[in-house]
């Protein structure tokens, strides 16, 4: 769910803009016009008011039914709604996408007013909002898209799962039983009493008519789907209830000015327990990633300017700030709302912090037409949001894409809806870290013997998650009783302590033993870059060689000497070995039948004669067939490889 960045494409001017230096032209060359079509630097305003109203027929059933699924009045959704727009609006962070009080922290509202009650709620927005500011000012804003895919849908279906079953309740104008295991399993029971009692009947019934209008009114021709479903199904509902006989349960509505709770210092000194500062952290981890998440698919909407992640993240801050100095709910960014404001044609963020203005006038001039609102209808709305964010059709999808992320995220959003948010969304965190910690890990161990060596070729990064295996291949080679061991890690990208704490154990012990062992180690990259820059042109690229213990047979002079012609790389690696067709390496210098008889210095079989002067390595007579390629020794960043190793001479055998 993260956006990329794209850059600003200038467009040419539009019919009703006069170019700069013109007879007419606007000095200023910007300006602000209310008619015409909009050109390069200039507002249509017309359009930006009808967006505005858009976005404010869209956000008032939300406020208030956010408000009434998160256990406070309504009134101060709308105040969340109104710092939303006038107050996080106004900061250029992002310009299109819209803030206030979301469903998708209805149900963590809920819980934490249930435990902590009414009066924390302030202080904990409050700080939320200063965490916020504080993380933005120090440019952390993009850490939030470091979050694997599957865990930001598991977190949100976590979070849309709990709020369907936990708003057909009230939408049935009943009471939940609590947790979110319990409202599902009491579904049933919800069920048989509303089929009891025909007021819930009705209050059910406009809960899914509100559902079915959510869904299909996309589809409705012509301009009348302009209209926001919600503020249809609002319009609906209160007409029923006008009706006869209905007596469905409807919002009761106060003053908004007595609905603000300034935070005292009774309220401040509740930041000392654990469990504020739990929820505050929760409240900011949750926040930030919905509103940037959010940020980054509102991106994917328009082509206008993208958003500044730590800007957003300030105006964020600011914006919970303040909500919190005022008692009312945290500030996140909405999908929806954002949206709709794309969809009317908003350009810029006059849209956004008018539709807080026009909030704000309807909480103070008409009050009494929220008391008619039927709150089964707010509760359809909040089901239909459940329903988008669980978003079902992306578990098959994940499914066919990565089964282990498919896994990742049904354990997210199994979590969260049996425990609750953090914990859901530290379990996933700790999944996805794990899974990608696994799948980088991918080592091939390979044994080779001959009459009277073993060989271990390791290629790959080996890490501590895969020490079983490489203790496994070095067993093997140990018990295959051969007087000579070859450790031949120069495939290796990347040697963590523990592989080469257990390889210096595992040399010693053999040494102790009386064998004789070469381990031939990856090059770390800051010796590559100093090698390279000393070693004579083609000696570049030479990995280390470590011997340990006695000569073996045959060994003669040249026993424990790095291979020859080492150094010459292979395209697209950074070393490789020279000799064995296009840059592979040629066998060990003075090992074999024989060899003992050769001075030291001298080169493998199959190589000819080269003057000391020369600065070229020696060149092959007859070079062998080629050898697959393994992974460069000196690569910078560690990459997953899984190709074989090489196999030269004689057989192999893979190790686990």
């Amino acid at each position: 769910m993260s956006g990329a960045h794209a850059k600003r494409r200038s467009r040419p001017p539009g019919p009703g803009t006069k170019r700069a230096g013109t007879k007419g032209a606007d000095p200023k060359g910007a300006g602000v016009k209310s008619t015409g079509t909009p050109g390069k630097g200039r507002v249509d305003l017309g359009t930006e008011i009808t967006a505005s109203l858009v976005v404010f027929l869209v956000a008032l059933p939300l406020c208030i039914g956010v408000a009434v699924a998160s256990g406070v009045p309504a009134e101060l959704g709308i105040v969340s709604g109104v710092v939303g727009g006038l107050v996080v609006g106004a900061v250029r962070g992002s310009t299109l996408q819209v803030s206030g009080p979301a469903a998708g922290l209805a149900a963590l509202v809920a819980e934490t007013v249930a435990e902590h009650g009414i009066a924390a709620l302030g202080v904990i927005v409050l700080g939320t909002g200063v965490l916020q500011t504080v993380l933005g000012v120090v440019r952390l804003g993009r850490m939030f898209q470091a979050i694997s895919l599957a865990v930001v849908q598991g977190m949100l279906a976590g979070i849309g799962l709990p709020l369907m079953f936990g708003q057909l309740y009230p939408m049935s104008d009943a009471k939940a039983p609590g947790t979110p295991v319990e409202n599902i399993a009491g579904v049933p029971g919800l069920a048989a009493g509303v089929a009891s009692d025909p007021q819930a009947a009705i209050a059910a019934a406009l809960g899914v008519v509100t559902i079915v209008l959510s869904f299909v009114w996309s589809k409705v021709p012509g301009p009348v789907r302009r209209i926001p479903a919600a503020l249809v199904a609002v319009g609906l509902g209160i007409g029923v209830a006008a009706l006869p006989g209905v007596e469905v349960r409807t919002l009761r509505v106060g003053d908004l000015a007595d609905a603000v709770d300034i935070p005292g210092p009774e309220q401040f000194a509740l930041l000392a327990d654990a469990g504020i500062l739990s929820a505050v952290l929760t409240f900011t981890v949750i926040a930030s990633a919905e509103s940037l998440f959010t940020a980054a698919a509102v991106d994917r909407m328009h082509s206008g300017p993208r958003t500044r992640y730590d800007t957003e993240l300030v105006a964020q801050g600011v914006g919970n700030t303040l909500a919190g100095l005022l008692g009312a709910l945290p500030v996140t960014a909405v999908v929806a709302r954002s949206s709709a404001n794309v969809q009317a044609g908003a350009k810029t963020r006059i849209s956004r912090t008018l539709h807080g203005l026009w909030l704000l006038a309807f909480a103070l001039l008409l009050p009494q037409v929220l008391a008619l609102i039927p709150i089964s209808v707010l509760a359809g709305v909040l089901v239909h949001s459940g329903w988008k964010l669980f978003a079902p059709q992306e578990f098959p999808k994940m499914w066919r894409a990565d089964r282990a992320e498919f896994a990742v995220m049904t354990l997210t959003t199994t979590v969260i809806t049996v425990t609750a948010l953090l914990e859901g969304v530290l379990v996933g965190l700790l999944a996805g870290v794990v899974l990608a910690a696994l799948r980088m890990s991918q080592v091939v161990v390979r044994l080779r013997t001959g009459d009277d060596t073993a060989e271990l070729v390791v290629a790959g990064n080996a890490t501590f998650l895969r020490l079983p295996r490489l203790i496994e291949g070095l067993e093997q080679a140990a018990a295959s009783g051969r007087p000579r061991i070859r450790l031949d890690l120069s495939g290796v990208t990347h040697l963590d302590h523990a592989c080469r704490t257990q390889i210096d154990e595992f040399t010693a012990e053999q040494r102790s033993a009386g064998r004789h062992v070469e381990a031939e180690l990856p090059r770390t990259a800051s010796e590559g870059r100093a090698s390279d820059a000393e070693a004579p042109q083609g000696a570049a690229g030479t990995p280390r060689a470590e011997t340990a213990g006695a000569p073996g047979p045959g060994d003669g002079a040249a026993a424990g000497m790095p291979r020859a012609g080492y150094g010459t790389p292979r395209p697209g690696h950074g070393t490789g070995r020279a000799g064995t067709g296009a840059g592979h390496g040629t066998g060990r210098a003075g090992t074999g039948p024989g060899d003992g008889t050769e001075p030291p210095g001298a080169e493998g079989a199959g190589t000819a004669p080269v003057p000391a002067s020369s600065p070229l390595p020696p060149e092959p007579l007859s070079p062998p067939p080629p050898a697959p390629p393994v992974p460069g020794p000196t690569s910078e960043w560690f990459y997953l490889d899984d190709r074989p190793a090489p196999e030269a001479h004689g057989t192999y055998g893979r190790v686990g």
